[in-house]
């Protein structure tokens, strides 16, 4: 008996042991990857979840306010830091690329998928920042409020200053906004250096309204987007009737906003993202760049974040196309004179119209 039961017990051990010797390992935790963003991001949660499954990676997403902000940010976090706050950041836009340049803050990267997207959108020569989405920051209004006051358009910049527009644009801080910077800018490459804050104090004595944000002048003072806001004119993207469009709580035949895009309103945003110096995490933050320029990614930005994939061959959805205005031509500064001049152009805004 005492026999049977040791031949048993040691059939069991090797039955035991074979199968222990067989076991898959357990799979390693994933690897994560800190991706600094401005607030207006967003991307869809199963293209972000495609990302994670293909790599073992976790993805983490600190949303740090306008792009300004959110530079801002970085470079007090991250300049000079063996351990920066992030691995990546995405949302410089080229108003603000200059500053992040001369920071020295970002390893250079070149995905495969750059060398289809147009030379136009690659404004970084050494590849530090790499473009991924583009949207025209212009003037929106309301297309409800100017036939009900049967008032014509305004045709240009200039047009703005007239007593009959008195009162109805708001528009944002230069200082504190991405969208309210592109549009200094844009009156800058209008009227010229000397004489864009002619334009501005006009405006002033025009009684255009300033707000620090984008959100606040588009969810609070437009009237366009909830119909109680005090102006019916504001400085949005030529891409935002889109939105209006496709996300209306009842099913619309066009937006009820749209875009004013005539020479010299409008002003090109580019958006870049960079690969932080110091990321202990670089060779997974070179798959994230690959996968930002992927179509899964930019076929999936028009609809989460109302902006135009930089990669040619992405398919745009079909509202978002017949809502959207492109303008025929945008206003252009050099980049190396924005950089000079950048600081200086938003004191002097800053002193004309907030004193």
């Amino acid at each position: 008996m005492h026999k049977k039961l040791i031949i048993l017990f040691f059939a069991f051990s090797l039955l035991v042991g074979a199968c222990q010797a067989t076991a898959e390992p357990p799979a390693p935790a994933p690897q994560g990857l800190t991706v600094i963003v401005h607030d207006s991001f967003s991307a869809s949660e199963g293209v972000i979840t495609a990302f994670e499954t293909a790599n073992n990676a976790k993805l983490t997403f600190i949303q740090a306010g306008d792009t300004g902000s959110a530079l801002n940010r970085l470079i007090l976090t991250s300049v000079g830091s063996q351990e920066p706050e992030a691995d990546v950041f995405y949302g410089l836009d080229n108003t603000f690329l200059s500053r992040g340049l001369e920071q020295d803050l970002f390893e250079p990267y070149q995905p495969a998928a750059l060398a289809a997207v147009p030379d136009k959108f690659k404004l970084d020569p050494t590849f530090k920042v790499i473009p991924v989405d583009y949207g025209d920051v212009c003037i929106n209004y309301d297309k409800a409020w100017f036939a009900e006051k049967q008032l014509r358009l305004p045709a240009s910049l200039q047009d703005l200053t007239k007593p009959e527009y008195q009162g109805l644009l708001v528009v944002q801080n230069p200082a504190t906004s991405s969208p309210g910077l592109s549009f200094m800018l844009a009156t800058i490459a209008e009227f010229g250096e000397n004489a864009w804050l002619e334009w501005w104090q006009a405006m002033k004595s025009n009684q255009v309204t300033i707000v620090s944000d984008w959100e606040t002048a588009y969810y609070s003072n437009f009237s366009g987007s909830s119909g109680q806001g005090p102006q019916p004119m504001v400085v949005s993207y030529a891409s935002s009737p889109a939105a209006e469009l496709i996300y209306a709580e009842t099913e619309l035949e066009e937006s009820p906003t749209a875009s004013l895009v005539a020479p010299g309103m409008c002003w090109r945003q580019v958006e870049f993202a960079g690969i932080l110096k110091n990321t202990p995490n670089r060779a997974l933050a070179k798959k994230f760049f690959d996968f930002l320029l992927s179509e899964e990614f930019q076929e999936d930005m028009p609809l989460q974040m109302f902006v135009f994939p930089v990669l040619p061959e992405a398919m745009l959805p079909e509202g978002f196309l017949r809502a959207s205005q492109i303008p025929e031509t945008v206003a252009s500064l050099d980049p190396d004179l924005i950089a000079a001049r950048r600081d200086g152009w938003v004191n002097d805004w800053t002193n004309l119209m907030l004193d």
